[in-house]
């Protein structure tokens, strides 16, 4: 008997990630939708979505679900790290390119951030500093990397230490470049839905000689409550090539520094500001 709970509450489980997966693909989804696509009834969808509902992953509307990625909450580390991660690989690896041996680099908890600490140059003596429980897990014992984990409370949502002890630690402290992103881009500014997250940033563009935006082209002209900076206190902007002609020639206009990664492992487009 216990073992078929056991197999019945891994299938719940399984369906409830392929929901989840299904609805931050697209934004949302009605209830029929969710009905028809996984074959099961109305209200397994809606015992299903109060539980995903329940853990803060995403919002129940009249007659539907919308994730909460583009509102005040940020969805979980799992979940983001799997939003657009071939976006995310490809400007990882044209970032690497900005580090030479010898640099102090600061990494901020953002998803991008992590996979930029996968491709970090091997054999490159390094110092890094972050306040990522998961780079620094990541680097941790890595031959030639020096880890510095910035203080703070460990907010397991964003696996991330925040707070003033963060802020605090990292102003007494000093970097070549920081590598870092932000939940969206509208209006030439950059936004972050969370206030104690924006803090820590802006502490880390405080103690750097150079500042590196990495933003995938799905966060442009969406929505988050904070103003974090404008995209021209970033010495460099990487994007990828899904990002639209209007935006990358907007970014143009404005002055921006900007780099494309492209998906099919081209070479990286470098893009001289308009005079």
């Amino acid at each position: 008997m216990s073992g078929a709970t056991g197999v019945e509450s891994k299938a719940v489980s399984a369906r409830r990630r392929e929901i989840l997966d299904y609805v931050l693909e697209n934004g949302g989804a009605q209830i029929e939708e969710l009905v028809d696509r996984f074959s099961t009834s109305r209200m397994t969808i809606h015992r299903d979505l109060h539980a995903l509902s329940e853990q803060g992953l995403v919002r129940k509307v009249h007659g539907g679900v919308t994730m909460l990625a583009s509102g005040v909450m940020e969805t979980s580390v799992v979940h983001r790290m799997r939003r657009a991660s071939r976006e995310k690989q490809a400007i990882a690896r044209l970032a690497a390119g900005f580090i030479k041996a010898g640099d102090i680099i600061a990494l901020d908890d953002s998803t991008t951030s992590r996979i930029l600490s996968e491709n970090l140059p091997s054999g490159m003596p390094l110092t890094v500093l972050t306040n990522s429980m998961g780079i620094a897990t990541q680097i941790a014992g890595a031959r030639d990397i020096s880890l510095i984990s910035l203080g703070g409370k460990y907010h397991p949502r964003f696996d991330a230490f925040l707070g003033i002890l963060c802020e605090q630690g990292t102003k007494s402290l000093r970097a070549n470049t920081l590598f870092m992103s932000v939940s969206a881009v509208r209006d030439l500014g950059a936004f972050h839905q969370e206030q104690e997250i924006v803090k820590c940033k802006m502490a880390l563009m405080e103690i750097v000689d150079r500042r590196i935006l990495m933003i995938d082209s799905q966060k442009f002209d969406v929505t988050a409550l904070n103003r974090l900076a404008s995209l021209s206190d970033f010495d460099v902007v990487i994007t990828d090539s899904g990002v639209s002609e209007s935006q990358k020639n907007r970014m143009l206009d404005a002055g921006i520094n900007l780099h494309v990664a492209h998906l099919d492992d081209a070479a990286p487009t470098s893009h001289s500001p308009s005079p």
